[in-house]
């Protein structure tokens, strides 16, 4: 992108005005009436556009408007080409890049694309995600550890009954960004309205940017299960894997406990509450 940027400073600078007329200045057209001038051979309007492809939009006109007045100095030149081979080298090293990270992810294929069942994970969402965290795990006892240990739980600060900042953690410096970019892309998933769901629910109460986080969370938490169980993406049960009987139960125990203890500071007698507790299972007995 640096690169990219100085070369089109220099075009600029140069009264080139192709970014003007092409959406893609390093595209097919531009590429070729760029060469076209930095050679230093002359040439006509007719030899600039019969370097323009027959499917581009713009009209002739334009592109010879864009290109008349171009004033390159040798200087300006030289710093082009030197740019655009460093262009074609950082190319060419990428492909290498893509090639040999090809042979790394070969024997983790059925990982991949096992985590390509969660709306919104792409293959490179995939091999950054199993990058990261591994196919074991073993390594992490819970999923609350992966969440934390990822970036993606908001802290638990306060003091003296006074509720401070929930802001996540720095940590995470690769899987989280990749995450919140999935998060983004399983929101606007038509075909899978899961996530969507959540989102809007989340968005309302907490703001959009806590409720991407939130969504990057279930994505992680939904790869930890599929990875330690081997079970396919199931959105029906994933509510159940991420908060579990038992925790439900508890969490309602202790809320039944706090409204018993409010009854009776308020004056209701143990005798009413034992009776309206019975009044009331009896009721949704017989329902």
């Amino acid at each position: 992108s640096s690169e990219k940027n100085r070369f089109q400073n220099a075009l600029t600078s140069g009264n080139c005005k192709l970014d003007m007329v092409f959406t893609d200045v390093f595209g097919k057209s531009a590429s070729n009436i760029i060469d076209l001038i930095l050679s230093d051979n002359p040439y006509t309007d007719e030899d600039i556009l019969s370097k323009v492809h027959k499917k581009c939009k713009a009209s002739p006109d334009m592109i010879l408007d864009s290109v008349n007045g171009t004033d390159l100095t040798p200087a300006q030149k030289a710093r082009i080409e030197l740019v655009n081979d460093h262009i074609k080298q950082l190319s060419s090293n990428i492909q290498k890049l893509d090639k040999l990270i090809d042979l790394m992810i070969e024997p983790y294929e059925d990982y991949i694309s096992f985590l390509c069942q969660i709306p919104g994970v792409s293959r490179n969402s995939a091999i950054i995600i199993l990058s990261e965290i591994g196919i074991d795990m073993n390594q992490f006892t819970t999923s609350r550890r992966i969440t934390s240990w990822a970036g993606l739980t908001p802290s638990s600060n306060q003091s003296a009954g006074k509720k401070k900042s929930v802001r996540i953690s720095r940590a995470g410096v690769y899987l989280k960004p990749c995450l919140v970019e999935v998060a983004h892309a399983a929101v606007n998933d038509k075909s899978h309205p899961y996530y969507a769901n959540k989102f809007n629910k989340i968005s309302k109460r907490r703001g959009k940017k806590r409720a991407y986080i939130a969504i990057a969370r279930k994505i992680l938490v939904a790869a930890y299960h599929m990875l330690l169980t081997g079970e396919i993406w199931n959105p029906a049960d994933l509510s159940e894997v991420e908060t579990p009987v038992e925790q439900r139960l508890k969490y309602v125990k202790n809320n039944l406990k706090s409204d018993i203890k409010q009854l009776l500071d308020i004056g209701l007698t143990v005798e009413e509450l034992t009776l309206m507790i019975q009044q009331n299972a009896n009721i949704i007995a017989t329902q």
